[in-house]
């Protein structure tokens, strides 16, 4: 009889354990570690309430200069999936990868099956009118190995950025495969809507030109909106600093367009946007290239959405579109 009871027990201790095992995996998240900001809000609006996702980037840092730290690379080894933008933007991703020793870790590269833009900066719809003076150490900033980094700012882009973050998570989370796709076919919607809202009012402008202070980051945008983009920085390296003579020709085209402002990047002192404006009467507004967000924007929750409607309302006003 005692033999009897004990059975029963083990066995109702097994499914105990069996359904609590269950739970567990159920109410389990997928642990997700980003470099950039556009990726890491890109996976909150796929995986929503079923993944926890880390910033690697602090908030506040400039997203060009930073460079992984022991505790970020402990940080990615325990992680389920690790996303980066493209080896264009992180080259220290390749030798990160080859230490990782979580064999379960699943690796995207963002930029899967988008065209870069060569980083010439001179092409059809952008234009760098003078040299930086820069470190030897800001060469790899520089260069960015020749191709053009910043593909969110191009929402068709972003579109397939969406994506590919969504297969990913789907294979692997398999039974919640189609939450994740369903999310990003929403989300992907809201991006086509904002596009074309971009679309109609970029194209009833007075001016089509972009006056811009800081690096040379909206290449992919200018190109999509039929816009001439105009920066007298040579690179991307917060570190550099344009000549004398490339603000002095920044000021000579404004003049010559005939535009009343100037637009600045974020995270970083506008000094160069405030010299042009001084010497021209020009106002300055901000164009967020939304790398990443400040610490206050970070805590508020702000969104890749919220960044480019506010880049929306800023082009209308200093482009001065209908």
């Amino acid at each position: 009889m005692l033999n009897k009871i004990f059975t029963i027990f083990v066995v109702l201790f097994m499914f105990a354990g069996l359904f609590s095992a269950r739970g567990n995996a159920d109410t389990q998240k997928i642990e997700i570690v980003t470099t950039l900001f556009p990726t890491y809000d890109f996976v909150r609006q796929v995986g929503k309430d079923k993944v926890n996702v880390t910033l690697l980037l602090p908030p506040g840092v400039e997203a060009h200069t930073f460079q992984p730290k022991p505790a970020d690379i402990v940080r990615i080894n325990k992680a389920d999936i690790f996303i980066y933008t493209g080896k264009f933007f992180e080259p220290w991703v390749e030798s990160l990868i080859k230490g990782v020793s979580n064999k379960n870790l699943v690796i995207i590269d963002a930029s899967q099956g988008i065209q870069l833009l060569e980083n010439n900066n001179d092409g059809e719809n952008g234009e760098s009118i003078g040299h930086t003076e820069h470190g030897e150490q800001d060469e790899c900033f520089h260069k960015h190995l020749g191709k053009d980094p910043h593909i969110w700012l191009d929402l068709d882009n972003a579109r397939v950025m969406v994506d590919t973050i969504a297969k990913g998570l789907a294979e692997k989370d398999q039974s919640n495969s189609g939450y994740y796709l369903n999310n990003a076919k929403e989300y992907n919607a809201l991006l086509a809507e904002l596009d074309a809202r971009f679309k109609s009012t970029l194209s009833a402008c007075k001016y089509k030109t972009i006056i811009y202070g800081g690096h040379f980051t909206f290449g992919y945008f200018a190109k999509r909106y039929g816009l001439t983009y105009i920066s007298p920085y040579d690179g991307f390296s917060p570190n550099a600093e344009p000549s004398p003579k490339a603000i002095a020709e920044l000021i000579k085209k404004l003049r010559a367009v005939g535009m009343k402002c100037v637009y600045y990047e974020e995270l970083l002192d506008p000094k160069v946007s405030r010299i042009i404006a001084d010497e021209t009467g020009a106002k300055i507004l901000l164009l967020h290239g939304a790398h990443n967000v400040s610490k206050d924007d970070f805590k508020k929750g702000v969104t890749f959405l919220d960044i480019m409607e506010d880049n929306l309302k800023n082009l209308k006003d200093g482009l001065e579109c209908e």
